[in-house]
């Protein structure tokens, strides 16, 4: 297959923050802190667990304590919750990553809602999607935020620009659609979302200068939904076994003038906003922290 558009890798953005990361937590080690990164899996899924020694491995690499906690598919919902209230009164943890999905028969987005919002690294809790909402500080969704750091290092400009977000799922279509409308220079778009439940869909994604497809499912997008010359990128996908399943036909490479890779795309750069989120929430705390016995010059920036 002859393709024309500019492929959008993933893989160096998310080096690049991961380097950034890295030499931030060397900072906060030399100034007596160890970043804290602690994992919870419940279950027996071996996808998840597999997920989880990919974080744990990179947290080693980039230099973070990772505790870590497993618990049975026959763990009650307050069991969860017991295992996230003593990370909560942790002062040695600063983030804390609870996989999803967990066992049926307990409620993840409870369980999310009683750790405490700072310690969230995937930027999911409510009290995080209210303050991207008002644009208040915060951890950003790990997605979302990949997806505006890859446009921009690639030079993709956004600002002013019609943006439309296929999908309006919590994780990626509704705090996306937040989070590129804000006034930024990496932002600031004009931003539509729409989604299946929309009879006459296409209509929009074929006027998109950027089109985003996070709706989950597999080959949705194909060229005849896609603007001549427009940036693709495939937020959305689904897993049969091992093998991944894009939102976005590869055939689409055809008509974009740019254009995500189907593997290693949007996904390295998520991962590496999970870490992001946790060093930030470290120097966040090891700031107060300095602060309260007056070493604050002792911590970097």
């Amino acid at each position: 297959m002859s393709t024309t558009a500019r492929l959008l890798p993933g893989v160096p953005v998310a080096e690049e923050i991961l380097a950034q990361v890295a030499e931030g937590v060397a900072q906060l080690r030399a100034a007596g802190v160890t970043p804290t990164l602690a994992t919870v899996l419940v279950g027996d899924d071996e996808a998840s667990a597999g997920y989880i020694r990919i974080k744990q491995r990179r947290a080693a690499e980039l230099g973070f304590a990772s505790p870590h906690v497993r618990l049975a598919a026959s763990v009650s919902q307050a069991d969860v919750h017991a295992v996230l209230a003593d990370f909560n009164s942790d002062p040695g943890v600063h983030g804390v990553l609870v996989q999803h999905p967990i066992p049926g028969g307990l409620d993840y987005d409870r369980a999310l809602q009683t750790l405490a919002p700072d310690l969230d690294v995937d930027g999911m809790h409510p009290v995080n999607m209210g303050r991207l909402a008002l644009g208040l500080p915060g951890p950003l969704p790990c997605t979302p935020a990949a997806i505006e750091a890859l446009l921009a290092y690639h030079g993709v400009p956004v600002a002013g620009r019609e943006v439309v977000i296929l999908g309006r799922g919590a994780t990626l279509g509704r705090p996306l659609a937040m989070l590129l409308a804000q006034k930024r220079s990496t932002a600031n778009a004009a931003v539509t979302v729409v989604h299946t439940g929309v009879a006459d869909w296409p209509r929009y994604t074929r006027r998109a200068e950027i089109l985003v497809a996070a709706a989950g499912v597999p080959g949705i997008v194909r060229p005849e939904h896609v603007r001549p010359g427009a940036v693709v990128v495939g937020g959305g996908a689904r897993y049969a076994g091992r093998r991944l399943l894009p939102d976005v036909d590869e055939s689409c490479a055809r008509v974009a003038g740019a254009i995500t890779p189907r593997v290693g795309g949007v996904g390295p750069v998520t991962v590496a906003m999970l870490f992001r989120n946790a060093l930030r929430a470290a120097r966040s705390a090891a700031g107060q922290v300095l602060r309260q016995g007056g070493g604050a010059e002792a911590l970097p920036r």
